[in-house]
């Protein structure tokens, strides 16, 4: 039995002689037994050669591919106190509905009648502007007098020089004649004395002629320089007070605008789908949220989630396979022909950074070729899916998946094809 002899026994006496042997058959359930294992050993051998259509895989929820069509946060602009509520939780509102109410907290604006003095304020502003325009006016028609005044005194204080100047060139040619006679002893001394008197009273009255113009022109512009200085105060004045009056008139509609924020409104239509106070006289912050609204619309779309090695491989158009929390499904991921309860989406949108750590999100939209999707799914629903690539040998994905390898990509879809192939077109034109 060791076969340490080279005389072997079995020769000589055969197994099948032995009766201890011949009373052990092989059992009929280990013959079925083997059967069945080389069966599906050879049905996984052909199995590792069917075509298996690689995927990426991601989970995500749903979402709405419009950013105006998700969820809405509505906030106050104003602090104050909610005073009231209008809407109940899963009410349906539309736009420019009043959500809730709320009263002032600011001690600033207290007041009910605030509008009502802002507006007397601004009346009385207003008057006063048009009381310093009215003596502006007024100080120019004086301005404006002055001046002609001056010019009418001028001339004739020239025409009464001129007149001097004529009685002066008079007093001299008697005084010069007179002269010459008295010297020739023709004429007594009073007369010549008498005509020297008239002279130099011709020449005084000249030289006051002269200096009287120097003074009607310093009168007239000293009067005219005060009223120019007068009107130069009220315009500054005027000017002063219309820029209190726009600041009065701007606090008037900025409180006019402050009283209609004291209604929160609903910016579109959609439900109601949770409020952020609860409770009548909870004071708010500008900026604080009161709900929320879910707007009504169809646009629906499917936010995902797929690991940064597996992007460059994704491009517009691709087909996704998702599944819907609630929704019972049957995914098989290579096999996509063979699944049940999944749905058919095209990738819309690859963001270009990554939305988590080593993360980046895409946006799936409805294939309009496939069946369409729940309208039960609500907005926030998680989903699976999966990324459709191309087809490659099981054994090939088995031994991928086993080394950690990304999928293989050997050719784009159509429709990203032919968006690459557009720009260049464009460049050679």
């Amino acid at each position: 039995m060791l076969k340490i002899s080279s005389r072997s026994v079995e020769k000589m006496m055969p197994q099948d002689r032995l009766y201890s042997l011949r009373s052990l058959d092989t059992p009929t359930a280990g013959k079925i037994l083997a059967r069945w294992l080389m069966g599906i050993g050879v049905i996984f051998f052909i199995v590792l050669f069917l075509p298996w259509q690689q995927n990426i895989r991601g989970n995500g929820k749903v979402t709405a591919l419009n950013p105006a069509n998700r969820p809405q946060t509505v906030e106050t602009v104003i602090a104050g106190r909610i005073q009231t509520w209008k809407v109940s939780e899963g009410q349906y509102v539309t736009k420019g509905d009043t959500i809730a109410v709320v009263s002032e907290v600011k001690e600033k604006y207290f007041d009910p009648q605030l509008l009502l003095r802002l507006r007397e304020v601004i009346d009385s502003k207003e008057s006063s502007l048009q009381s310093k325009d009215d003596k502006a006016k007024a100080l120019r028609k004086q301005i404006s007098a002055l001046r002609d005044g001056m010019r009418t005194k001028v001339e004739q204080s020239k025409a009464k020089l001129e007149a001097e100047r004529v009685k002066f060139a008079n007093a001299k040619n008697q005084f010069e004649r007179n002269k010459k006679l008295f010297e020739a002893g023709n004429i007594p001394l009073t007369k010549y004395q008498d005509m020297e008197y008239k002279y130099q009273g011709a020449e005084a009255d000249l030289t006051n002629a002269q200096i009287e113009i120097e003074r009607v022109q310093a009168e007239y512009l000293d009067k005219i320089n005060k009223a120019e200085s007068d009107l130069n105060n009220t315009l500054a004045e005027q000017f002063d007070t219309q820029a209190e009056l726009a600041k009065l008139r701007n606090e008037l509609v900025n409180m006019e605008i402050r009283s209609q924020q004291y209604f929160i409104r609903a910016p579109q239509d959609g439900f109601v789908v949770k409020a952020a106070r609860a409770g009548i006289g909870e004071t708010l912050k500008e900026g604080d949220p009161v709900c929320t609204i879910m707007p009504q619309s169809n646009d629906v779309a499917v936010e995902m989630y797929v690991k940064a090695m597996d992007v460059p491989l994704l491009s517009k158009g691709r087909k996704v396979r998702i599944e819907f929390d609630g929704f019972p499904a049957l995914q098989f991921s290579g096999w996509p022909s063979v699944s049940v309860g999944s749905f058919g989406g095209l990738v819309e949108v690859i963001d270009f950074v990554n939305s988590k750590p080593g993360e980046f999100r895409i946006l799936v939209v409805p294939d309009k070729n496939d069946d369409p999707w729940p309208k039960q799914i609500r907005n926030g629903s998680g989903t699976q899916g999966w990324v459709m690539l191309d087809d490659v040998p099981v054994w090939y994905e088995i031994w991928r998946q086993l080394n950690g390898f990304p999928p293989s990509l050997y050719e784009e879809p159509l429709d990203a094809v032919i968006q690459t192939e557009e720009p260049k077109k464009e460049k050679k034109k």
